[in-house]
């Protein structure tokens, strides 16, 4: 126990010995200006930047691009919370009921394939009952070349499925460096990478503009640009208009994507290419794949057009059934909350 003199500048520290007595010692405060609390011998400054802490005092996190090699992602493995009735289909934002076993055994194959090319998985254990969409992980968080932007999504149905998110990030060591206030909304699949000083963005159904404003500042403060582009009537994210598989190439969902986006992909150096094949983007998740490096995605299996189209660009397709999962509205790209790419000079990010 410890009490503090005013009038003598002195604490006064009481301690009980081994035979139950009381001493007391008195030090002047003054002396203890010289130690490391206060500023003195062993006083250990912080200098590092934020940024040169990731992989030490945070986890090793963040991207810069949307093509550089993939190191390490964040899923949710379906469970029971997507046995919806059939009066629930369309509430929930789904196409078709999937059948859970069939569902999650394609889930197990991605996760298998992600750790076959050196991913790391990460899972979301939210430990109580989730919402439906819940395994649509790509919607939760943005990740940045300096942590994570949460979402909010813009459904009452998906509300709450970021904090589950929120918990796996932190357990995982991942800054969070923005949450959104007000009435803001926004879903990780609407913003993307033209490179590290230059981000994308949708307005639309799910994200409103104060998402966009909020997200425009905090970018701002790592000195990248926020380009902001309308989204069709009719379309979910942008995640659905634009993959950018390569530092120099790009596939477009004509009829979707703004001419103000293919310009500036121009200016930065892209060539850009519309997908193959309209009917296997919308029955078959045919331009809703993953990029796993430079010319390299994961995608769903059953679309041999499109497959042949990207293989003629240079592109090493791996495939996995989605046969299932693509009956709740969405695809390989949807379920990947993407944690960790490397960058171009192999520095820490």
């Amino acid at each position: 126990m410890s009490t503090f003199n005013q009038s003598t500048d002195k604490q006064i520290h009481s301690t009980q010995d081994s035979d139950g007595i009381d001493r007391k010692t008195e030090t002047f405060l003054t002396d203890s200006f010289g130690s490391a609390a206060y500023g003195g011998d062993g006083w250990s400054p912080r200098v590092l930047s934020h940024k040169s802490e990731l992989g030490s005092v945070w986890a090793d996190c963040g991207i810069e691009s949307e093509w550089q090699t993939l190191k390490s992602v964040v899923v949710h493995r379906p469970g029971r919370e997507i046995l919806i009735s059939e009066d629930q289909i369309n509430q929930f934002q789904f196409d078709r009921m999937p059948d859970l076993s069939k569902a999650r055994a394609e889930h197990d194959s991605m996760v298998e394939m992600f750790e076959k090319n050196s991913v790391k998985v990460n899972y979301i254990d939210p430990r109580c009952e989730v919402t439906a969409n819940q395994m649509y992980c790509a919607d939760l968080f943005a990740m940045t070349p300096q942590g994570a932007i949460l979402a909010r999504p813009a459904s009452t149905v998906r509300a709450g499925e970021e904090r589950w998110v929120a918990r796996t990030l932190a357990d995982l060591g991942i800054p969070v460096i923005k949450i959104l206030t007000g009435n803001a909304t926004f879903e990780g699949a609407d913003l993307m990478w033209i490179d590290s000083k230059n981000a994308v963005i949708g307005r639309g159904l799910r994200t409103n503009q104060e998402g966009i404003n909020q997200i425009t500042t905090v970018l701002s403060e790592h000195d990248i640009t926020t380009h902001a582009y309308d989204m069709p009537c009719g379309t979910m994210h942008f995640m659905g208009m634009l993959r950018i598989v390569d530092k120099d190439l790009a596939v477009i969902w004509p009829h979707r994507t703004p001419h103000a986006l293919v310009a500036l992909l121009r200016e930065k150096g892209f060539q850009v290419v519309p997908l193959p094949d309209l009917y296997e983007a919308l029955s078959n998740k045919g331009f809703n794949f993953v990029v796993l490096g430079p010319r390299k995605i994961m995608m769903a299996a059953d679309n041999p057009k499109s497959i042949s189209f990207y293989t003629s660009l240079g592109i090493e397709c791996i495939t996995v059934s989605m046969h299932e999962l693509k009956k709740a509205n969405g695809g390989m790209g949807c379920l990947t909350g993407i944690v960790k790419r490397e960058v171009t000079d192999q520095k820490k990010c």
